[in-house]
């Protein structure tokens, strides 16, 4: 029993739960348990990313406390008017009327909107599947009563997280469930699966465009035919890692191609998967003169940011990028100073990196993002040792610039769209003006959804 007024001892980066790379398991460093969720809220949910289909519109069933995080989320996005809900309450459980909450829920919202929609997307949840609810009728019913409208499954279930395809590849995967088949063009091809448009400046950008090869991505679909247009594209790159299996879904049931492009910071690997990429569209690959003068320049970035960051300790987290410790990598291999990496799992794409660091920088720092210790971060991370511009951390990340308590950070989520040699030139980029430039921390990563101003369309 600890006295009320008893003084506490200030909790220190090492009293929260962490691992030396060297100890740590693949692909699991830490237990799963009691889970905490820091403020950082620039990464996506599920209904900013139903929101890049134009014009669909998004009905969630589920229990009234469920829906106060979407609610809000549809709120700040000034997306009401794509929005309704319809809420499970217990005497439908008893009652054993859930299908026709459904079908009479969703039927009401469709004939009380000012428009009719073309798509509109049915997000169920946990409540349905535990009460084993006839989804595959609710849909056929609602397609036969609305023929003129498309339908998908989507769900807010997080009995999903652990078994099967997450949540989020899962609502990836239903992008495009809704595209219609249609003849293929072979000079067409899609970029599926980002919830942010790709950099037009990326090398992924410019070898294709380059090529004369039509682009179709779901960000720059202004409307929902512009958005069936997709379906004529006969190769599908996906390069987030969580677009993977919608890509090969996509493929099985349009036709086509998928090509997952890997997102690297590996010179090496980038090189020969933008090679692949070309055989499988069939156009010309980079030529070597290209490939030296791209590594060339980002020698060159690399080496000026690290004139200006010298040797300031650096934090990476999982939402920065698909790879952060391909991130660590290169940033150790060229001399920074990272320290810490904040992830709660490896992506299966870092296993070498994993490997790498292990035997060669063993005393890197994983910490979790979700364990529930992690909730003093805040506090025991921030540091009184100031470099030169007043940084005490420069963190590449929302989530490690709110653990490391610091105003110099890059801010960007899943990538930003960035890959290829770009993404490196861009990182450095951004790191620089991160060092040189302090932002409004604890007001930037508490605004959901970096980047959702797309979806308004």
């Amino acid at each position: 029993m600890k006295k009320v007024n008893e003084k506490q001892k200030r909790i220190t980066a090492a009293d929260l739960p962490h691992v030396r790379i060297a100890d740590a398991n693949f692909p699991a460093p830490f237990k799963s348990g009691l889970e905490y969720s820091s403020p950082a809220r620039g990464t996506w949910n599920i209904v900013h990313t139903g929101m890049l289909i134009p014009e669909a519109h998004e009905i969630f069933v589920c229990a009234a406390g469920c829906l106060r995080g979407v609610v809000l989320t549809a709120a700040e996005m000034g997306a009401q008017n794509r929005f309704s809900t319809v809420a499970v309450r217990e005497n439908n459980l008893l009652d054993g009327d859930m299908e026709d909450l459904v079908i009479e829920g969703v039927s009401d919202i469709i004939g009380k909107l000012p428009k009719r929609p073309p798509a509109v997307l049915v997000y169920t949840s946990c409540v349905h599947h535990f009460a084993g609810v006839d989804l595959d009728m609710i849909y056929r019913t609602l397609r036969e009563r609305f023929p003129d409208i498309d339908f998908t499954d989507c769900y807010m279930n997080p009995v999903m997280r652990k078994s099967g395809l997450t949540p989020d590849q899962l609502m990836r995967s239903r992008l495009y469930m809704l595209l219609h088949e249609r003849d293929k063009d072979p000079r067409a091809v899609a970029i599926i699966g980002n919830d942010l448009p790709t950099d037009e400046g990326s090398d992924l950008m410019k070898l294709l465009k380059g090529a004369g090869l039509k682009v179709h991505e779901i960000t720059s679909c202004r409307n929902y035919e512009e958005y069936q247009e997709m379906a004529e594209s006969s190769v599908y790159i996906s390069y987030n890692p969580d677009a993977a299996p919608g890509g090969d879904m996509l493929a099985g049931r349009l036709g086509g191609t998928h090509f997952p492009l890997k997102f690297s910071f590996d010179y090496d690997e980038t090189d020969e998967t933008f090679a692949d990429l070309a055989r499988v569209l069939g156009i010309d690959a980079r030529s070597a003169d290209e490939i030296a003068g791209l590594r060339k320049a980002c020698e060159e970035e690399i080496e000026k940011t690290r004139e200006v960051v010298g040797d300031t300790p650096i934090s990476i987290d999982y939402t920065y990028c698909p790879r952060p410790l391909g991130l660590a990598r290169l940033l150790l291999d060229h001399g920074f100073r990272v320290e810490r990496v904040y992830v709660d799992g490896i992506p299966g794409g870092d296993r070498a990196a994993f490997d790498y660091l292990r035997e060669k920088y063993p005393d890197l720092m994983l910490y979790p993002t979700v364990h529930a210790g992690m909730r003093f971060a805040n506090s025991a991370m921030t540091s009184e040792d100031e470099g030169a511009c007043g940084v005490n951390t420069l963190a590449l990340g929302q989530k490690a610039a709110y653990f490391d308590g610091t105003d110099h950070f890059v801010n960007i989520v899943e990538g930003g769209g960035m890959i290829g040699y770009e993404a490196v030139m861009r990182t450095m980029e951004l790191m620089r003006d991160a060092y040189l430039n302090s932002k409004e921390m604890k007001e930037l990563v508490q605004v959901k959804g970096l980047g959702c101003e797309v979806c308004n369309r």
